[in-house]
This record gives C-alpha cells, structure tokens and sequence, in this order.
C-alpha cells in the first residue's frame, strides 16, 4: 500500500484526473485472504487504477537440461519465473478471482499460459478484459497473434456467440447437467475423429489399389515392349 500511496502523489496521478491510464501487473496469489487485501488496496486507489493484470511469473522455478546435468539459464544459478503452459491454472483462478473482488471500474488483464483461442476463451470466461500473450510469442513469433485470433473466433462461432461481452465473466457454476453435456460433447468430438480415421484408412487402400493396378499395367507393358511376352 505504501507504493500505491507514493505512486498516487506524483504530479501525473494528484490531480482531479489522471494524464494516463495505470496499470498494475500482479504476483500470483494462492489464497483468499491475499486476493482480498490486494483488491482492497487497488480499489483504495481505483480513481487512478484503470486495471490489473494477472498474473505475473511464478517466482524461483528451476529448469534442468538433461544433457548438460546444469541449469537451462545462468543468471541466478538457473532459478527463474516460472511462464507458459504450467501456470496458466493459477492464472485463471487469480483472473476469476480478482474480477469477483475489485471494482468494476478496474479491468483485469488475463495473463499466463494462453497458446491458443480456447486458453483466451476460457481467460474471458472467468472475466478477463483483455488477454496477454507472452511466452508464446517468444516461442512462436508474433503471428501467434492473429492465429489466437482466428482460433478464438471459431470458438465463438461454434458456441452461437456474436460478441465477446457475450460469454465475458459468465463462467457457469459446477452443475450435474454441465457434465453431461461436456461428456456428451466429448463423446460427439471423438467419434467424429474415429470416423475421419475411417475414411482415412478407406482413402489409403483405394490409393494403395490403384498404384498396384498401375504397378500391373506398366509391368504388362514393359514385358511386351521386351518381347517377354505378347498382348
């Protein structure tokens, strides 16, 4: 809190309005307690607190390269924050988690392990304003960007959505009939993909019959031309 407070004296943030938007990025947190004395203190300071990003790394992970019997980074004797795909669960509970307890007037940024258009499905779902890419963009390069895109739309397609304020902060209770339909569509997904398999197979022994035909006529034609045999 005392940072905030330094922070809301300067010049740029004292007056009836602020001169730009603050941002404030946030640790990951694990227990109800922490995420209410953090929303207390960003909501003490929403006049000047336009929203908070969730989450920042996991701090002090350890990666070991196999080969090397060392760590992956120097800096720090390899101990680092922890990004990506591991932590995007913590991410979605701290993003459901602050959205439920700061004021509407502060968006939440939903950050940490989103690869794909259902990872920033499910950070708008939990109430995520606008989502964050960081990982995967060093990882695959800035056209994740519109791929992310193009997967989120599909999603939105399939599910009936037009907009995205649609499903935004309207993630469902548990419910029995929930998971009926998730087993139903689960279901549904895997025999679509049995039946693609099928018709692959089918595709690949008319392809495979047709080069042994083929196979036969050239065959034929050779042993003609060689005086092997006669047509």
């Amino acid at each position: 809190e005392d940072v905030m407070k330094q922070v809301a004296s300067l010049p740029c943030f004292s007056g009836s309005k602020p001169l730009f938007p603050l941002g404030v990025k946030m640790p990951p947190y694990f227990d109800r307690p922490h995420f209410e004395m953090a929303a207390a203190i960003l909501n003490k300071y929403k006049h000047i607190v336009s929203y908070a990003a969730s989450i920042n790394t996991i701090g002090n992970a350890l990666a070991i390269d196999y080969h090397a019997e060392m760590p992956v980074i120097r800096a720090k004797g390899g101990f680092a924050g922890l990004s990506g795909p591991a932590v995007k669960y913590t991410a979605l509970a701290n993003v459901k988690q602050m959205r439920e307890l700061l004021d509407n007037s502060i968006d939440v940024v939903g950050a940490g392990g989103v690869q794909t258009g259902r990872d920033a499905f499910e950070m708008i779902l939990c109430g995520a304003t606008a989502v964050q890419v960081g990982t995967c963009h060093w990882t695959e390069g800035p056209g994740c960007f519109d791929r992310i895109c193009d997967e989120l739309k599909a999603i939105m397609k399939d599910k009936g959505y037009g907009n995205v304020e649609d499903f935004r902060g309207k993630l469902k209770e548990w419910s029995k009939e929930g998971v009926a339909l998730s087993r139903q569509m689960k279901m549904k997904s895997k025999k679509s993909d049995t039946s693609g398999d099928v018709q692959l197979k089918a595709s690949n022994n008319n392809s495979s019959l047709i080069i042994a035909i083929l196979f036969a006529i050239i065959a034929v034609l050779l042993a003609d031309r060689l005086n092997i045999v006669s047509l």
